[in-house]
């Protein structure tokens, strides 16, 4: 069955057709179209917008801006984003990368959305046409938002401050066995003043790596300044097993891996 596709100049008018039976919104299609062409029947006509604040990009006064149909290529060479340019490639190959958009990704499955787990740690929040909630709110029920996800924003780490890893058995566009990203400020005596760590493939959708978070405060970011949020780095996950690893797998190389993420 051939899908019906409409374009609308404006998000409001895009997230009125949308609450017809059978709608889905495209953004750029690696979700969607891939779901359709794979004998998704539930979907019947795919709904888009061109408004332009869409697919813009704004910085200013170390504040971000990034229009939900901006895409992980235009994000990893954008000259202001370039923290950000490592997690925007962990995102597939090329090809996906000049497709993918930062509102797709916040609803991609694990072990998908890598992206996501990097604006997890930024503290980011998430925008629709109406209102505006914490990226944690929103994942908590994304699939229960029926409306259009405009924009993301978030304040620009210091330097230095944002990390993010991504972990494949291929590279360097592999499915991810787990990704991490961490935002950590530091005292003028070098201990963890605060921290901010987010993992994927933990769990069924990006989280918080809360208990680590809370271990690494006062410490100094050496091996055995960060032993203690290593040992707790698992609590509370509840990793996913697929083809590419188990969750067994996944808890016994995550401490490995957050490790290599802090001495870095």
């Amino acid at each position: 069955m051939a899908l019906a596709l409409q374009t609308f100049s404006t998000v409001k008018d895009a997230n009125a057709a949308l609450k017809a039976a059978g709608t889905r919104y495209l953004g750029g299609g690696t979700l969607a179209v891939r779901a359709a062409n794979e004998g998704d029947v539930s979907v019947s006509s795919l709904i888009r917008s061109t408004e332009p604040a869409l697919s813009a990009i704004t910085v200013s006064g170390g504040k971000v801006r990034i229009g939900a149909s901006v895409t992980m290529a235009a994000i990893a060479r954008h000259p202001a984003l370039s923290s950000l340019a490592r997690a925007a490639r962990a995102v597939g190959g090329p090809a996906i990368r000049n497709m993918a958009t930062v509102g797709g990704n916040l609803f991609a499955p694990a072990p998908y959305g890598d992206f996501t787990v990097a604006l997890l740690a930024l503290y980011a929040t998430v925008s629709i046409d109406g209102g505006e909630m914490p990226i944690e709110t929103f994942l908590a029920k994304r699939e229960s938002n029926h409306a259009i996800v405009t924009s993301v924003g978030f304040s620009l780490s210091v330097e230095g401050g944002f990390r993010f890893l991504k972990v494949s058995r291929i590279k360097p566009k592999g499915v991810s066995v787990l990704s991490i990203a961490a935002v950590l400020e530091q005292a003028p005596d070098g201990t963890v003043s605060s921290a901010r760590i987010a993992l994927g493939c933990m769990a069924d959708r990006p989280m918080r790596a809360t208990a680590a978070e809370k271990a690494l405060l006062g410490r100094i970011l050496t091996s055995d300044g960060i032993a203690p949020a290593l040992a707790v780095a698992s609590d509370g996950t509840a990793p996913i097993t697929d083809p590419i690893a188990s969750a067994w797998y996944r808890n016994e190389v995550l401490p490995v891996h957050l490790g290599r993420l802090l001495l870095a």
